[in-house]
């Protein structure tokens, strides 16, 4: 029996309607991914969306250093949705083609920007260690500040949350390709 259950239009309770709804209509523009199985508890499907509308929409982290994390922690936790859904958007916002590679194939990615290096080290070691130290901190810190630090932090939890649902529900790709082939 497959894990993944997606909420149907026709079994919705009014409160999963109503949340399908908000992401739907919002910059989304649809409900794909962890979603159709967060809906299972609206209240929780809710929350995870207005975090992630703030993360994904408002954060004034710069396009390309927010997909870099992404895939940082895609790759990480190998959420095959979650890399599918932002690899080309990083690629869009100007991570190379090259960086995108390595991180997905495991390797050391080389970075000329000193910002793209430095959230590179900082969520390598958040993921990798679940410690940051102190001249990773002080290094990413420099380069962003302490306000999109803090989101950096909160955003690599919130992908880390909806990779664990990818990945225990079993949420298929749209187009059927892996990513990960380790």
């Amino acid at each position: 029996m497959s894990r993944h259950i997606p909420v149907t239009p026709e079994s919705m309770t009014d409160a999963q309607r109503a949340v399908h709804d908000a992401i739907a209509g919002g910059p989304r523009g649809h409900v794909r991914g962890p979603f159709p199985v967060l809906l299972h508890s609206p209240k929780i499907a809710d929350h995870v969306q207005k975090l992630g509308g703030y993360i994904r929409y408002e954060c004034g982290l710069p396009d390309r250093l927010r997909e870099l994390a992404v895939l940082i922690t895609s790759r990480f936790w190998r959420a095959e949705f979650e890399w599918f859904a932002h690899h080309n958007l990083a690629r869009e916002a100007g991570i190379s083609a090259e960086a995108i590679e390595a991180i997905r194939t495991g390797g050391r990615p080389q970075f000329s920007d000193p910002a793209e290096e430095a959230v590179y080290a900082f969520c390598t070691a958040l993921h990798e260690t679940h410690q940051v130290d102190d001249a990773t901190y002080a290094r990413v810190q420099e380069v962003l500040g302490q306000e999109l630090l803090t989101d950096l932090v909160a955003m690599s939890g919130y992908y880390t949350m909806l990779a664990m649902t990818l990945n225990v529900y079993q949420v298929p790709l749209p187009d059927g390709k892996r990513a990960f082939d380790d």
